[in-house]
């Protein structure tokens, strides 16, 4: 019975040791949480160490998460991160329990690595950004030391003492007030983030968008063909796709956002307040844009009325010419407010077609998942070399100088958009009745147009589809197909031809380095 009892007490004390790392950790990332009401939200632990992983993660698992997890990867990268620590955390209350030192030491390994992925960030402002998981961490480190001195120590209080042989009161009282004190500090740190949000959002709020000077030509009415299961012509903005690298949305206020345009080539620096932008001549333009990681017959691809400031006439104020003109600078490093950083060919945005700096996204302020309060935008382009959300900072260099983040992890420097088709309607493995089926979707070709839409049915003759009418060459355009279907198992199989001659090809290829390419197909069983 003794055994059993001392059994019992050794398992008790070891998960007792497991919550104390647990308390720990989470005393941790409150009061870091709070100390970063000081500092920025955006260099929270989870958050910089998130960051940091995205940042060293090789392009293949990228590519293989967005594929996985779609706009969820974020999601369960921060679960990801979270489940590692509490791992963390329990080997650590684990280990205090035998060697107190040396355990509660371990807890300031979790605060230097939130550290240095803080300040390693891209957008880091200095050590200040890895302050927080400092202190969290050292409160966290002296947290589990006076826990794990109430397992391994009796009662001093006279009658206290059971056969347990540690201060179960003592442990009890400090566990308690440290969930109840961690909890009170993270509700805290969080109200007091809160208000640099709130100020965004209001700042958001308060927007009205002028009306503009050269508004968009309306869509025909045939651009939408009147077929269940194809997409909309225009992607409402809770539906548009969202593909970049930040864990935490960035909420920038308006009325402190500014835009500086310097570098190569500028005659002289200039700076742009909101407010500024919206005094100026704005466009008013239909344009569709892709993802670089769309996979072929993938999703990350949408269509929106942006308004906007030409980026071209800013950067001709500035002085800036065209490679082909005489001009220094051949590439645009965009920078956002979260550090990231895009390169875009010079001679694309000032060749005349409309590439801006977005306000307004179908008829509202840009909703901040999309880049309030001003993103770019160059069409034709990859949104990984044009489409720069939280847009801060426009420097003129070179291709020779600077490569761009994407650029260093092996995408391509230069990437126009690929012409590209998809069959939206039926859906894979579809079991449409016999009989006229409805075979439809949209292709595109930014900056080029799309000129032919031909469906193949099985190894069958390429047969043309009936097109839409297009917006613009800037837009994506629908088609449909009347196919006789008869009963058994087929293969749809679908192609476009741009607006110069060229016929989508057939060869598949990966995403890495310039977009994915081939023929979308689907198989459906007719019955």
């Amino acid at each position: 019975m003794r055994t059993v009892r001392i059994n019992r007490t050794a398992l008790t004390r070891n998960a007792l040791a497991a919550l104390s790392g647990l308390l720990a950790g989470f005393a941790a990332l409150t009061v870091a949480e709070l100390v970063s009401a000081a500092v920025r939200p955006e260099a929270s632990p989870v958050t910089a160490v998130g960051g940091a992983a995205v940042d060293r993660t090789p392009t293949g698992v990228k590519d293989w998460a967005i594929r996985t997890f779609g706009e969820n990867d974020k999601i369960v990268l921060q679960l990801g991160i979270v489940a590692t620590l509490a791992l963390f955390a329990v080997a650590v209350g684990l280990l205090a329990l035998r060697h107190r030192r040396t355990g509660s030491a371990a807890v300031l390994v979790f605060g230097a690595v939130g550290t240095a992925a803080a300040v390693s960030r891209p957008d880091a402002t200095g050590f200040t950004d890895g302050l927080r998981s400092l202190v969290g961490a050292v409160a966290g480190a002296i947290l589990l030391y006076v826990l794990v001195v109430r397992l391994t120590r009796p009662p001093t209080v006279a009658g206290e003492e059971d056969e347990s042989g540690w201060d179960r009161r003592g442990f009890l009282i400090a566990a308690t007030a440290a969930a109840a004190a961690s909890t009170a500090a993270g509700a805290v740190g969080r109200a007091l983030n809160g208000r640099s949000a709130q100020d965004a959002i209001a700042s958001r709020d308060a927007v009205r968008l002028p009306a503009p000077a050269s508004p968009a030509k309306p869509v025909p009415a045939g651009a939408q063909p009147r077929v269940r299961g194809i997409s909309s012509f225009t992607t409402p903005n809770d539906d548009f796709y969202r593909v970049d690298t930040a864990l935490v949305i960035p909420k920038v206020d308006a009325n402190t956002w500014r835009l500086r345009i310097h570098g190569k080539g500028v005659r002289r620096d200039l700076e742009f307040s909101y407010q500024d932008l919206l005094n100026r001549p704005l466009i008013e333009r239909e344009i569709t844009l892709c993802c670089v990681s769309n996979e072929v017959g993938g999703p990350y691809i949408g269509h929106a009325r942006w308004i906007g400031v030409r980026l071209a006439d800013l950067l001709k104020e500035a002085g800036v010419k065209p490679p082909s003109r005489g001009g220094e600078a051949d590439q645009i490093i965009a920078r956002s407010v979260d550090g990231m950083t895009l390169g875009t060919p010079v001679e694309d945005v000032m060749d005349g077609r409309d590439a801006m700096l977005a306000v307004g996204m179908n008829g509202e302020p840009l909703p901040f998942v999309h880049g309030f309060p001003v993103r770019m935008l160059v069409p034709g382009l990859y949104g990984y070399v044009s489409a720069c959300k939280w847009i801060e900072d426009i420097e003129l260099t070179t291709f020779d100088d600077y490569d761009a983040y994407w650029v260093k992890r092996n995408w391509a420097r230069e990437a126009p958009i690929k012409t590209q088709s998809r069959i939206d309607t039926p859906k894979p493995f579809a079991r449409p009745e016999a009989g006229t089926v409805m075979v439809a979707g949209v292709a595109w070709a930014q900056h080029r147009g799309i000129e032919k839409v031909e469906i193949r049915v099985d190894d069958g003759p390429w047969k043309p589809a009936q097109l839409a009418d297009q917006a613009t060459v800037d837009t994506w355009r629908q088609w449909t197909y009347p196919w006789k279907a008869t009963p058994g198992s087929h293969t749809l199989t679908v192609r476009a031809t741009d607006g110069t001659g060229e016929t989508q090809t057939e060869k598949r290829t990966k995403t890495v380095p310039d977009g994915a390419s081939g023929w979308h197909s689907v198989v459906v069983t007719v019955d």
